[in-house]
């Protein structure tokens, strides 16, 4: 199995439960790894054939920019859901961080697997 990944892809947001939160816009960040078979595109050498992280992460950014979900949980549920269906991803580990969200620690979140993982 070959693993396509987007590493650390921030993207500003209204995320959260409290009412200051509503009212701002805060970072999140994505990082994504999605099954994809590579030997097409590394034979063709063609980007038509490959799955397209930089067409995978302009639909994210898009959408997280404009969400107004609440909770990290629905947000993420909903970028797995974009992956896999627009995407034609059978698998994808999707890990979204809200840094700074708590006090000592670096960023809080979750980590998502949705599919069948090949392999």
């Amino acid at each position: 199995m070959d693993i396509v990944f987007i590493e650390d892809l921030r993207i500003e947001t209204v995320i959260g439960i409290y009412d200051w939160e509503r009212k701002i816009r805060q970072v999140v960040a994505l990082d994504l790894e999605m099954a994809f078979d590579n030997t097409r595109p590394a034979a063709s050498d063609h980007i038509d054939d490959t799955l397209n992280y930089k067409a995978v992460s302009k639909r994210l950014i898009g959408f997280v920019e404009s969400s107004t979900c609440e909770l990290v949980e629905t947000l993420a549920e909903r970028c797995a859901a974009i992956v896999r269906n627009e995407f034609g991803v059978s698998w994808v580990r999707l890990k979204l961080s809200k840094p700074g969200a708590v006090r000592g620690a670096r960023a809080v979140g979750v980590c998502i697997e949705r599919g069948d993982k090949p392999g």
